[in-house]
């Protein structure tokens, strides 16, 4: 197993190229790896990571029949999770990505059960405009997006927050400031012309419905 010293790196307009250049090597070599995102800091490993999704799960201790979520920077990358995607779900991924808006998908059968935790189902979405794009962009692999926060406290909007629930335990912390800790992602799950919603977040179910109808 590899062993990480923690590192620090706060984000400036002159560095933003090299702090992705490095998020991605500690991302690849099976880091963990806390960044912003449109709504607040999440925690990413490579998707196809054992070692690094089974830390996370410890260092959040979040409960194993929880599913992980995933963001990635291009829709090429959906033939690396799912099965398939029918015309309503490609018809709001059109509409909405990059956004808040996390699809529930038939998950390919290779994923890991940290990811589909025995549900045949992978949670994955195109981040709205942050450094979390910034970064899935960049990679050709998901990367999961879980909150920056152990299970039952609330999510971390900076890296002293993060660096306070976690302290060495992540490989690196970026700094963007504050985020806007806005509403999370809504979350859906397309069946035919069917959309549930599983969570109302920053998409409104109202806008939803009527583009059901």
């Amino acid at each position: 197993m590899l062993i990480f010293c923690m590192e620090l790196i706060k984000i400036t307009p002159a560095n933003i190229k090299q702090v992705i250049r490095t998020a991605m090597r500690t991302l690849e070599k099976g880091g963990i790896v806390a960044y912003p995102t449109e709504t607040f800091y999440g925690l990413g490993v490579k998707f196809d990571r054992e070692d690094a999704l089974e830390k996370l799960y410890i260092i959040k201790q979040r409960p194993k029949i929880k599913a992980i979520p995933l963001i990635i920077g291009d829709r090429a990358l959906l033939s690396l999770l799912t099965t398939g995607i029918n015309e309503k779900a490609s018809f709001l991924m059109d509409r909405f990505w990059p956004g808040p808006l996390t699809f529930i998908l038939p998950a390919k059968k290779n994923l890991s059960a940290f990811i589909t935790t025995g549900t045949k189902k992978v949670a994955v979405r195109i981040p709205g405009e942050s450094f979390a794009l910034r970064l899935a962009q960049s990679a050709d692999f998901p990367i999961t997006s879980t909150s920056a926060n152990p299970s039952g406290l609330p999510p971390a909007q900076d890296a002293g927050t993060v660096l306070r629930y976690f302290q060495d335990k992540i490989d690196l912390v970026i700094d963007g400031d504050r985020s806007p800790g806005r509403d999370p992602s809504t979350l859906i799950e397309v069946t035919g012309d069917k959309i549930k919603i599983l969570r109302e977040g920053a998409i409104k179910k109202d806008l939803l419905l009527f583009l059901r109808s």
